[in-house]
C-alpha cells in the first residue's frame, strides 16, 4: 500500500506541525499532492482506468479549492506551500 499510516504521519508532521494536526490546510494540500502524484504515475501505465482518472480529477479539484481558500486568507502561507511542494507558479 502506498499510503500507510507512517507516511501520513510524516506528511502531517512536516506540513501540519505535528502528527495529530490533520486538519491544517497545508497538511491537507500536501496529502492531496502525494495522492495525486501516485495516481498520475498509475495512469501513465494504465491509460484506460477511467475510475482512477475520475478520482484524480476530483482530488485535483479539492486541492484547487483548498489553495483558493489559502490565497484568500493568507497569501504568504500559499506562496510557501506552493514553493515547498514544487507546484505551479
Amino acid at each position: 500500500m502506498y499510503l500507510t499510516s507512517e507516511v501520513k504521519k510524516e506528511i502531517f508532521k512536516k506540513h501540519g506541525g505535528s502528527e495529530s494536526n490533520t486538519g491544517s490546510t497545508e497538511a491537507q494540500i500536501a496529502l492531496f499532492t502525494h495522492r495525486i502524484n501516485h495516481l498520475t504515475e498509475h495512469l501513465k501505465s494504465n491509460r484506460k482506468d477511467f475510475n482512477t482518472e475520475r478520482a484524480l480529477v476530483k482530488l485535483v479539484g479539492k486541492r484547487r479549492s483548498l489553495l483558493d481558500y489559502l490565497i484568500k486568507t493568507d497569501i504568504l502561507r500559499y506562496r510557501a506551500i506552493i514553493k515547498e511542494l514544487n507546484l505551479r507558479k
